[in-house]
């Protein structure tokens, strides 16, 4: 071996060192580095504070907490999710981001975003989750937007105003498993995923045309309703009369300027047909007025949408009703069920009529037809979260709908500054009357048995809800104990389900009851599960007698009812948590009372993780009976008789 030349095992060392560091992977990013990314996005919003007002310079963004972002194990930054901000203006690029290797999941969810999407999507290519839903991003989405994101697993585009084709780079995401692309203006034929894992491909409500690729016809019809273009399976629209549109490439001169001029001539005939109609529509308009005008007030007996304070109010008050004056405003009830009867709105102002309630949705009137049964009509003041066409479409879609726990859908009147709502009436009014308000003679207190019908009844309406609208983040929305109402038998039957996508989304986030879930309270979203907690709260209250509205009203910081009775049960004071009226008189029904009693406490987790699944919940419910089995009650007793021995 020559001198000066190093020896071979010096050379093999060096080489596995090297192969060693190779395999490590890059060093992880300085928390000064990932600072300087995000700074760098922040700097391209139009107007970051106060949302991000946090994000400053000099601070790391794992260590100082910085609003939305998330970390992860190793500290560094895992998730961006800067959800119901009031972020706005055009979002110009994504490219910041990609500065941030360890970044798995971005959400820009319900703000005001607008304009296109970003073009450089697609060199975030380590995204696991890109939710952009409920913005006002509009144009074209390039076909290779999600190009080599090749670990992309979720994508939400919904409620939007998105047009032009879906990209077929959505094909090729191999772990692609949701896209939800619902509500925005989608055209053109459906990409053909096939992803074996792919679990949801929501693409309701867009103007999509032509058959149903194969691997996706295996999910629901719910999925593709909306695009009226749409054929073959799950559709029952059958494909053999569809023709993907084909202009003549020969087409003559001649014949295009022949039609070009014909088409002109028939334009301005309508236009002039439009005008007159609409003269003549005015003319009528001064001679008319507003439908359903009263004078006075009366308290509830069914469902209305009151504040929660003035709601308790009202529930205390006897039953009366104030007749309306016979005013008119032009307008046509539409049917979306059949019946044996028809009526139209001057039916409605000829029969008597009561006010049933008013409140932060409008006003609801009992309206007893001439010659037919009793129905309900509400006015809806801030339904302008659809447009006239998708608003028709969706009614007809609620009242395909028909469950014996759902108030049934009758008819519709759509203006422009004010929705009717025409369902059936339901006799014995709300639960919440039953629950809190002063009976009338022939109204027994409930007891057990019924309230425990009543919980089984409300979850069967809930769980079809759930099956029958998988497109919408909480099907009902607005339960709460005046949305329940019971029928002659005492069956409790569901009213103002449905209406999330028709309400203008500020309105919905400040009065409708899943809105107040801890859920959209942190982070600014609703998830399925919001509607479990709605049903937790309902069960406690059906339990304990006790109105749930101090712990609900916006800005109390006082406990809610979960942790009141969570605190009771720890002290094992039971006999202070169930209402009165049904202790005494259903000494041998305890046991399950306590079974159903954390069954609601269950679904009021305020974890969304750890609350229960809808299903989970239905399924221990029906294991609830009337009466505890001999050997549970026995040692029910002893275990209070030992416990009051001990106080004592």
């Amino acid at each position: 071996m020559a001198d000066g030349e190093s020896p071979w095992p010096l050379h093999l060392l060096s080489l596995v060192l090297s192969l060693l560091s190779s395999l490590r992977g890059p060093p992880s990013p300085s928390p000064s580095s990932e600072a300087a990314a995000l700074l760098l996005f922040k700097s391209s919003l139009s107007a970051p504070d106060p949302a991000l007002h946090n994000w400053l310079p000099g601070s790391a963004p794992c260590d100082a907490g910085w609003s939305g972002v998330a970390c992860g194990a190793n500290g560094t930054v895992a998730e961006l999710r800067l959800d119901g901000m009031g972020l706005s203006g055009r979002l110009p690029s994504l490219a910041p981001l990609a500065a941030l290797p360890g970044l798995r999941a971005v959400s820009l969810s319900n703000n005001g975003f607008r304009g296109p999407l970003p073009a450089d999507v697609r060199r975030l290519g380590a995204l696991a989750e890109l939710d952009l839903s409920y913005n006002r991003f509009s144009g074209k989405v390039p076909e290779d937007a999600f190009a080599g994101m090749r670990m992309l697993e979720r994508v939400d585009l919904s409620h939007n105003e998105l047009e032009g084709r879906l990209p077929e780079s959505l094909a090729g995401l191999p772990r692609l498993a949701e896209l939800a692309a619902e509500y925005n203006r989608f055209e053109g034929e459906l990409p053909d995923l096939r992803q074996a894992g792919l679990t949801a491909a929501n693409v309701a409500y867009n103007n999509l045309e032509g058959p149903i690729p194969t691997g996706l016809s295996r999910f629901k019809a719910s999925m593709f309703e909306g695009n009226k273009n749409l054929c073959g399976p799950p559709l029952s629209i059958p494909c053999s009369t569809y023709s993907p549109p084909s202009p003549s490439k020969n087409m003559s001169l001649i014949l295009l300027f022949a039609i070009i001029v014909i088409s002109l001539g028939v334009l301005l005939v309508i236009i002039g047909l439009i005008m007159v109609i609409l003269a003549r529509r005015r003319q009528k308009n001064k001679h008319t007025e507003q439908i359903f005008q009263y004078t006075g007030a009366t308290a509830n007996n069914e469902s209305s949408d009151a504040d929660d304070e003035a709601e308790l109010g009202a529930i205390s008050h006897q039953h009366g009703g104030h007749k309306r004056s016979h005013k008119e405003e032009k307008g046509k009830l539409v049917f979306v069920r059949e019946r044996k009867q028809r009526f139209e709105i001057e039916d409605l102002l000829r029969a008597s009529a009561e006010i049933l309630g008013s409140g932060n949705f409008g006003s609801s009137y009992k309206a007893n037809l001439f010659d037919g049964p009793a129905v309900v009509v509400k006015r809806f003041r801030e339904m302008k979260g659809l447009g006239r066409e998708e608003f028709q479409e969706y009614m007809r879609r609620l009242g395909r709908l028909s469950h014996p726990n759902l108030v049934p859908l009758v008819a519709y009147m759509a203006k422009k500054d004010e929705k009717l709502l025409v369902t059936e009436h339901v006799p014995n009014g709300s639960l919440a009357h039953m629950l809190h308000g002063n009976r009338s003679p022939n109204l027994q207190p409930l007891d057990w048995p019924t309230r425990l019908k009543v919980i089984k009844g409300v979850a069967k309406g809930l769980l079809y809800l759930h099956e029958e609208l998988p497109a919408l983040t909480v099907p009902h929305g607005h339960l709460k104990s005046s949305n329940v109402l019971l029928n002659e038998s005492y069956e409790p039957v569901l009213s103002d389900y449905g209406l999330v996508p028709v309400m203008s989304h500020s309105h919905a986030s400040q009065v409708m009851v899943a809105y107040k879930s801890p859920e959209f309270a942190k982070y600014g979203k609703l998830s399925k599960k919001s509607d479990v907690w709605s049903f937790g709260i309902l069960i406690l209250e059906i339990l304990t007698g006790n109105f749930p509205t101090i712990y609900l009203k916006k800005g109390n910081s006082g406990p809610d009812p979960a942790m009141w009775i969570s605190s009771i049960v720890r002290e094992e004071c039971t006999d202070k948590v169930f209402d009165a009226e049904i202790l005494n008189r259903n000494e041998d029904g305890r046991v399950e009372m306590m079974k159903l009693l954390n069954i609601g406490l269950s679904c009021c987790e305020e974890d969304v993780h750890k609350r229960l699944e809808l299903k989970e919940a239905i399924k221990r419910i029906e294991e609830v009976r009337e009466r505890d089995i001999d050997d549970e009650y026995s040692s029910f007793v002893r275990w209070n008789s030992s416990k009051s021995r001990t106080e004592d």
